[in-house]
């Protein structure tokens, strides 16, 4: 039963005895009648004046906390006369504005950190109480090389690959570093935040591709530079000494002079390509910057084809042209990218077992060049290694080739990419974007 309810009841009994009494001295006592009606009449008024009293207050209490419960926290109350009951609404507005103001202040930080997560160049990953993926950020999205879609609702150590096994591992105080293909290089660290007093997790992922490449070069860098100058200068004079011993060569016996130009020849030979050899190195650390100009890429590979047809010849390696109709016109260096297909091209035909099969395509939408071989596929150590400054496959390889191309592509801006699909074939992919 309700408080106004109760009011009334008792004010209607009280009322009831009052008229009742009113009526056994209507005939018997006049003036007692009488005074007994204006009591009635004093005690309906205080009544009445009592339930504006009691409540109104009541009633305000009542839309407040409706307009609270909705969280409309627009609404206020004006003063009504009543001292205390104008206190009560005075307290009552200021928490009203000052949990409005709580409120827009809370939506702001709200919308400027949801902005700064959008925004992010790092990717970010929400995850609930479960532990399941609940937000994904664009970054994220690129990173993970999957849309939001996919991933909401998928537990981070579920996702495929290094990123999966990566991210099964994390723990808040240990990051993980992911290396993808060899040339894209990640670290992706756990931390917590307070949800309605409970805790849950989200996950960075940051590139360091481009960071790590700057300092591996820088190292590499120097290094080729001090291996050059040293070699270079020793060969030199080793080679001008070698020269002066030929004059000596007729004080010799008739017998030993062959041998002893022979050595000469073969001693000179090697310092010569040691020259050569690091020749190489310094070509790759003294790469100039490109000079973009429109050139053709479908004629660059025709001439990488005519390179290669004896060698693709010699063992018996099908060369298979799929070039999109018309010219594939890009703005490029095309010294330096001819240099890039060549290494291409000869690492192809290298990877095929004789009777393979290369294969060169092109389309126009997106602009897009592929080369394709089906000799056996990387393994999944080797390609988190390719692209490593030094690292090669081959027995006498330098690994400088891929080295060069990654970083004549780098300078182009042109996003690539060497893996082994599904078909089972070994695709080195030129987006030119």
């Amino acid at each position: 039963m309700s408080l106004r309810l109760k009011f009334l009841l008792f004010v209607v009994l009280i009322h009831t005895v009052l008229i009742v009494l009113a009526a056994q001295f209507m005939r018997t006592n006049a003036p007692l009648f009488v005074g007994l009606e204006g009591l009635l009449l004093v005690s309906v008024v205080l009544t009445v004046q009592l339930y504006r009293g009691f409540v109104r207050p009541f009633e305000l209490i009542a839309a407040g906390t409706a307009a609270m419960q909705a969280q409309d926290f627009s609404l206020k109350f004006v003063p009504v006369g009543q001292r205390e009951m104008d206190q009560l609404i005075a307290v009552y507005n200021q928490m009203l504005d000052a949990l409005r103001r709580e409120r827009v202040s809370q939506h702001e930080k709200s919308h400027l950190l949801e902005s700064l997560i959008e925004a992010s160049p790092a990717g970010v990953l929400l995850l609930s109480f479960e532990g399941e993926m609940v937000g994904v950020n664009p970054a994220a999205e690129r990173l993970l090389g999957r849309p939001a879609a996919e991933l909401l609702g998928q537990r981070p150590a579920a996702l495929p690959g290094e990123w999966g096994a990566a991210l099964g591992r994390l723990r808040e105080t240990e990051p993980q570093v992911v290396r993808l293909s060899g040339l894209h290089t990640y670290r992706a660290s756990c931390s917590h935040f307070l949800d309605r007093g409970f805790s849950r997790q989200f996950i960075v992922l940051e590139e360091l591709t481009r960071e790590l490449m700057q300092q591996e070069k820088q190292a590499y860098e120097q290094l080729i530079r001090m291996m050059s100058h040293e070699v270079n200068n020793s060969i030199g004079a080793i080679n001008s000494l070698l020269h002066s011993f030929h004059h000596y060569a007729p004080q010799l016996t008739a017998a030993d002079q062959p041998d002893f130009r022979e050595a000469l020849d073969v001693a000179i030979q090697r310092n010569t390509n040691l020259v050569e050899f690091t020749a190489g190195f310094a070509h790759l650390v003294r790469l100039p910057p490109p000079r973009p100009q429109p050139t053709d890429v479908h004629e660059l590979l025709r001439h990488l084809a005519r390179l290669l047809h004896l060698p693709a010849q010699a063992r018996r390696i099908s060369w298979h042209t799929g070039l999109a109709e018309g010219p594939f016109m890009v703005n490029l260096d095309a010294q330096q990218l001819e240099q890039v297909l060549l290494n291409i091209g000869k690492n192809a035909l290298e990877a095929c077992p004789e009777n393979g099969n290369v294969w060169v395509s092109t389309q126009l939408q997106p602009p897009r060049l592929v080369i394709e071989n089906d000799g056996p596929g990387l393994s999944p150590e080797v390609q988190r290694r390719l692209f490593t400054p030094f690292f090669s496959t081959k027995r006498d390889g330098q690994g400088i080739g891929l080295l060069l191309t990654r970083d004549i592509l780098l300078q182009h801006g042109f996003r690539f990419s060497l893996e082994t699909g599904a078909n089972g074939r070994t695709a080195f992919t030129i987006w030119f974007l």
